[in-house]
């Protein structure tokens, strides 16, 4: 295909005190040889030097792809997102982090997909997990760090089951068209932790694809907002998430849905377990796997997983 008959991909960079990495991030998008592609970051209000090694990349490489750049003060990732998202020009979106960077060959094979599967909103892949140097830890992020048999995103039954059930997205791995219902609808700002609250919208609808290639790194470094040591705020992602999972279980019908509110008494036991709760442990955990059993009891046999996992 030639280049100016390719689809424009808008890759969308929210930045916050990651001045360490954020250049590497860039110097990813550039070298990516997918030739119809612009960057669109906004520092949402770094504290660090943030701002100023973007600016400073834009000023050295702006005049070899097209940038838009933008500083504010912080609103958070998802506000960002939208943000970002409604100043892009592309057909399709990227959204990134600014810890992370993409791997080559990611974004030429995921617009492939999608323009191979018009009835999908959006496509993931696989990820390197890498530490804060960039020293490879992983091959591949839902295998290695989320313990997931990728045989299982194969099929559309196996993608909603996975993503509800065992969410093993992570890094810069999903490439989305700007007109989806779930870009118009925008990333819940109300959320700490934006994803799994995406995604769920997605597979609801059978709307999300996958294919078995990585496409970014994912840095571990201490720092990752769904790593955090911190109790405290451990706690208060995962009351996000069990919101996300009663609020999105009406998406679903029947076994689907049991499988969501199950997901939500496994959150709520690991709430209980960081809060020191043991009868509470006890009692998500013993519903969790009642709706489970009887989720699993009503789904269509899984086929048979060949192949490499």
């Amino acid at each position: 295909m030639k280049a100016d008959a390719m689809p424009l991909v808008s890759v969308l960079i929210p930045a916050f005190n990651h001045e360490r990495y954020v250049e590497c991030f860039l110097d990813s998008v550039l070298e990516d040889p997918y030739p119809a592609k612009e960057i669109v970051v906004i520092d949402d209000g770094s504290t660090d030097a943030t701002g100023e090694r973007i600016a400073g990349w834009v000023a050295a490489h702006g005049h070899e792809l097209p940038v838009r750049f933008e500083r504010r003060e912080n609103r958070g990732v998802a506000a960002t997102l939208n943000e970002l998202a409604s100043l892009a020009r592309g057909e399709f979106l990227r959204p990134g982090a600014s810890d992370d960077y993409l791997l080559p060959g990611g974004l030429d094979a995921q617009v492939r997909y999608l323009r191979a599967h018009p009835h999908k909103a959006a496509v993931i892949g696989d990820a390197i997990v890498v530490d804060r140097n960039g020293t490879k830890l992983h091959d591949s992020s839902m295998r290695d760090l989320y313990g997931v048999d990728k045989r299982l995103y194969r099929s559309d039954e196996g993608i909603r089951r996975a993503v509800i059930s065992h969410w093993a997205v992570s890094g810069a791995v999903a490439l989305v068209r700007k007109g989806a219902p779930e870009v118009r609808a925008g990333w819940n700002e109300q959320l700490r932790i934006e994803d799994w609250d995406f995604f769920l919208r997605l597979v609801a609808r059978d709307a999300l694809g996958f294919i078995d290639q990585r496409v970014c790194a994912y840095r571990l470094h201490g720092q990752n907002t769904s790593k955090t040591r911190c109790v405290a705020t451990r706690i208060a992602n995962l009351a996000d998430l069990r919101r996300v999972a009663l609020r999105h279980a009406e998406l679903f019908d029947g076994p689907h849905r049991m499988l969501l509110c199950a997901q939500s008494h496994y959150i709520a036991a690991k709430i209980a377990y960081l809060r020191r709760q043991p009868c509470r442990i006890a009692l998500h955990l013993a519903t969790c796997a009642w709706l489970a059993m009887r989720a699993r009891l009503r789904l269509p046999p899984r086929a048979p997983l060949t192949g490499a996992a």
